[in-house]
């Protein structure tokens, strides 16, 4: 990944080396080069990993699935339904919040940036790690899918217990790379202004996370945004 100046921490790096040196990622580094060239892509070079590089592979604990990084200026930071601090929060992210406040009485927030999620057992992963700027859905069947199902697949393998928060039916249609046995699923719609009443809202989802890692002895999330 070295050319597109990526971060990643040493842990996915060890269990991923198969899917970096596979033809299909040759291909796609090559893909994002040329883009680079000639298009703005976001997020940022060093940005693209940055859940991989937030989040070690030992450390997860809850896995959301999104499906394509922001593609406005500023807005995607490599982590999914995030944006950097000082960026306008986009629908799908005002709907996670309000949920959140409705759920767990988190007062609503000013950053839109779910660093500190990540920074304690949340990955937050796209199915596409990389966009063509104002071109929502440039990048797929790329090669990221491919790459993004092998990481699904390695952490049902590799971990135990883990909770998998699949909303619509994209995230949901993953739940064939997930071993149901060993992990925790849960499902609603998007929390998209399209769907989020249709299910999303209700949800409880973030309480319910927390009663689940606590079943487990596991430390729960504080969700909380400042």
């Amino acid at each position: 990944m070295s050319n597109i100046n990526v971060k990643i921490h040493p842990e996915w790096s060890e269990i991923l080396n198969d899917q970096f040196h596979s033809n299909y990622f040759k291909e796609l580094k090559a893909f994002l080069v040329q883009e680079k060239k000639q298009h703005i892509i976001y997020p940022p070079g060093k940005q693209i990993l940055s859940a991989f590089d937030m989040t070690p592979l030992s450390k997860v604990k809850v896995v959301i699935i999104g499906q394509d990084p922001y593609h406005g200026p500023s807005q995607a930071n490599g982590l999914c339904f995030s944006v950097s601090d000082g960026v306008s929060h986009p629908p799908s992210l005002r709907n996670i919040y309000k949920e959140l406040s409705n759920d767990i009485g988190m007062p609503y927030p000013k950053s839109g940036n779910l660093e500190p999620w990540a920074k304690q057992g949340v990955f937050l992963l796209n199915a596409t790690l990389t966009v063509r700027a104002h071109s929502a859905g440039s990048h797929q069947k790329k090669g990221w899918e491919i790459f993004t199902d092998a990481v699904i697949q390695k952490l049902s393998e590799e971990r135990q217990g883990l909770v998998f928060l699949l909303w619509g039916n994209f995230a949901i249609a993953k739940t064939k790379l997930i071993d149901t046995k060993k992990h925790h699923i849960l499902t609603s719609v998007h929390p998209s202004p399209l769907s989020a009443h249709r299910g999303f809202f209700g949800s409880k989802h973030f309480s319910k996370i927390n009663e689940i890692l606590k079943e487990q002895h596991i430390d729960p999330i504080d969700w909380t945004i400042e």
